[in-house]
This record gives C-alpha cells, sequence and structure tokens, in this order.
C-alpha cells in the first residue's frame, strides 16, 4: 500500500504474537489447545500490589495524569531497586518509565539512531529488536551464537561485529528466547571488549533478572564494568518477575541527557504510563518480594520436567537454560520427515504448525528469533498443561516417518 511507510515494509508482526492470537482463535471454535506461546507468569499479582492499585483508584491519586517520565514515588522506587539489587547508583533524574519495557527500548533507539546506524543483536534475540531496530531507521547486525556454547556470544563475534558505525549492542540475560544466562565471568569477557570501543553504547534487557535456578547468580553489564556506566542503559520492569504483564510498567536508567530524549519523545507519543499501574509498581519494587523464590521453584520443576520430556521426543535436542521461563529445543533432527497428515516437515514452522493442527499444541517457531530449526517453549503455565503438552510433543515426534 503505496500510502503507508516505506520502512514499514521491512518490518514483520511479532511471531510470538501471531502464535498466541491463533491458539486462542483455536480454542473459541472448541478446539483442545495448550498455548505455550506467551511469555508471560501463569501467576497472578500479589495481593499486596493489587491492594495498592485499589488504594490509589479509591484516594483518587489514580485519576490524573503523573509527570511524563514517571511518579516521583516510582522513580524513587527505581533508583532504591538499582542500588540494592544491581549496586548501581542513579539519580532520579536519570530513571524514566514507560508503558512496558518494549516502550524503554523503542524510545531509546528512536532518539539515538541516524540512517546507517548500526545495533549489534545477538541471535537467538528477542523478535522485536531487530524490527524495532529498523524501525528506527538503524541497521540490525545479527551475531550468530551456537548451542554447544550455550547461546551466548563469543568475545571474538563480538570485536569482529564492531565497525565505525555501531551505536549500540542490545544485551538480554537471562534471554529471551533461550533462558541463557551470561555468568559474572562470561559478561566480563565481553564488557572487556566494549571498553575497547568507546563509540558503543549498551542497552541491557534485565526483564529476567530475578528469574535465575540452580544458586545461578545475576549480574548487570555496569555492575560488572563501572567504566561502561556512561553508555549503558539499564532496562527492567516489573512484568515477568511480578506477575505484571497486563499493567504495562517497564523503565530505565541510563545517561541523564539520553533520559530527558527519550523523555521528550514519550511526552509526543504516550505522555505518562498508566497512573494506577504506577502506583502499583512502587508496591511491588518496596514491598516484600518471597514470593518470587517461591514462584522461582515452580519454575525450576516445569524447566526440569520440560528439558526431560523434551529430550526423550525423536529428532529433538533441549538444553537445560540458567533463567527466565522458556526452553528452545532444536528440532533439526525431525527436518525432512512427514508428518501424519502427509506433509513434509522442511523448516520449523511447518513443524509448528503440525504440531498445533495434529496435536493442538502452540508453541513459537525458532526462525523469527534468529536460529532455527528450533522451537520457544514458555514453561510459564500450569504444570499438569504443561506436563501433558510435553506428551503430546512425543507423540507428535514419535508419530513422524
Amino acid at each position: 500500500m503505496a500510502f503507508l511507510k516505506e520502512s514499514l515494509s521491512r518490518v514483520k508482526p511479532s511471531a510470538t504474537m501471531a502464535v498466541t492470537d491463533k491458539a486462542r482463535a483455536l480454542k473459541a471454535s472448541g478446539r483442545d489447545v495448550i498455548g505455550l506461546g506467551a511469555g508471560e507468569p501463569d501467576f497472578d499479582t500479589p495481593d499486596n500490589i493489587k491492594k495498592a492499585a485499589i488504594k490509589a483508584i479509591e484516594s483518587g491519586k489514580a485519576a490524573k495524569y503523573t509527570a511524563v517520565e514517571g511518579l516521583a514515588e516510582l522513580k524513587q522506587a527505581v533508583v532504591g531497586k538499582f542500588k540494592r539489587e544491581n549496586n548501581l547508583d542513579y539519580k532520579t533524574n536519570q530513571i524514566i518509565v514507560s508503558t512496558g519495557g518494549k516502550q524503554v527500548l523503542y524510545n531509546a533507539l528512536m532518539v539515538t539512531l541516524n540512517p546507517g546506524d548500526e545495533v549489534i543483536v545477538p541471535a537467538p534475540y528477542w523478535v522485536s529488536y531487530p524490527d524495532m531496530v529498523l524501525l528506527a531507521g538503524g541497521e540490525p547486525v545479527i551475531v550468530p551464537t551456537t548451542m554447544e556454547n550455550g547461546f551466548k556470544m563469543k568475545p571474538e563475534d563480538l570485536e569482529k561485529a564492531i565497525t565505525p558505525k555501531t551505536k549500540w549492542i542490545i544485551f538480554n540475560s537471562p534471554s529471551n528466547p533461550t533462558g541463557s544466562a551470561y555468568t559474572k565471568a562470561e559478561l566480563k569477557a565481553v564488557t572487556d571488549v566494549l571498553v575497547r570501543h568507546p563509540h558503543v553504547w549498551v542497552m541491557t534487557d534485565d526483564m529476567y533478572e530475578h528469574l535465575v535456578y540452580d544458586d545461578f547468580k545475576f549480574y548487570s553489564v555496569a555492575e560488572v564494568e563501572p567504566r561502561l556506566y556512561d553508555r549503558t542503559l539499564t532496562v527492567n520492569g516489573v512484568s515477568k518477575a511480578y506477575c505484571m504483564t497486563g499493567w504495562r510498567i517497564g523503565y530505565a536508567g541510563g545517561d541523564a541527557n539520553l533520559i530527558k530524549a527519550m523523555s521528550m519523545l514519550q511526552s509526543q507519543s504516550t505522555s505518562n504510563p498508566v497512573a494506577v499501574s504506577q502506583w502499583a509498581s512502587v508496591e511491588a519494587l518496596n514491598g516484600p518480594q518471597d514470593f518470587i523464590a517461591k514462584h522461582n521453584a515452580i519454575f525450576k520443576e516445569r524447566r526440569d520436567l520440560c528439558v526431560s520430556m523434551l529430550n526423550q521426543a525423536n529428532g529433538l535436542k533441549c538444553p537445560k537454560p540458567e533463567g527466565a521461563f522458556y526452553v528452545y529445543p532444536s528440532c533439526a533432527g525431525t527436518m525432512g520427515k512427514t508428518a501424519p497428515s502427509g506433509k513434509k516437515i522442511t523448516n520449523d514452522e511447518e513443524f509448528v504448525t503440525e504440531l498445533l493442527e495434529t496435536e493442538g499444541v502452540a508453541v513459537v517457531q525458532g526462525t523469527p528469533f534468529g536460529f532455527g530449526p528450533a522451537f520457544r517453549i514458555s514453561y510459564a503455565t500450569k504444570t499438569e498443561d504443561l506436563e501433558e503438552a510435553c506428551r503430546r510433543i512425543q507423540r507428535f515426534c514419535g508419530n513422524l516417518k
């Protein structure tokens, strides 16, 4: 359509949203479908957070506009969180609150990228990273990783990808879609490279910070390498660990001038994030945190269940991730085989389509994440549904000829 912006033709719809919508439509038509596509906890928002939101509504505090870049009380809570959990010192003029972490990332790219600027994105990546770069006028530079290396970027591969046009690297640990997470030593090896290239800024997406298992210790980039503090945007939010995906609150700490520019853009797009969600987020960051460990114990059991059962399926290979609530099995061993429908499977999109049609299990194909043939499963769903889904996947793979 000639009326639409040309750069829009370079962008694809979100694969995760597409599979979620398809599963929802099949369920509505009466099909027995288990959806493992959506990346959101099945736990409800904790009661203390909901009560804080209700109190804000009843007191009238949630009825008015707030400052564009967020409530003063929430920005102060974010400052406290960064200091308490990440050993990072920010002032409130270095903090922005937005409508989800996605808006934080998008705002940062929109106010910094000029035509031809490059953004390094390790693969597998969250599906939105490259498309946001393209929408902002930049060029994504994909750095592949391997399953054998834990889906972690090697320092020498990062070094090769950096050019004079590189403006950002987007760094996500624990990762969506793989769940892989960098140890402190692995992170230091990467930051050592970045120290040598002062024109490269770091956008670190720490959304899954609290969702780690087996005594894994999380570190953020600027915490490991203080010399990168001035050129790091530390992004986080309440969506995942606090079970608040629908509340739509993300935040970031960074250079005051960058934050000011992002706030200006936000003032002309959405203005402030929803006030009631901000008041709820104050309680989330300042209130009790003990439920996170309880949720993580359940997530760990689900992770171990998935890894065990998927590795017993013909043609699948599923590594054990350190964090998040995803597994990312390779389905390379099923390529070239024929599904019960008679369809020959030649790529991961055909694999997940046949799985959904045959067994009613909705997963996301790996290609949109930059690594295939593979698929992503979100195990943030009821354990009994997850176990049944894995049984169906085993049956599907066992019936391939």
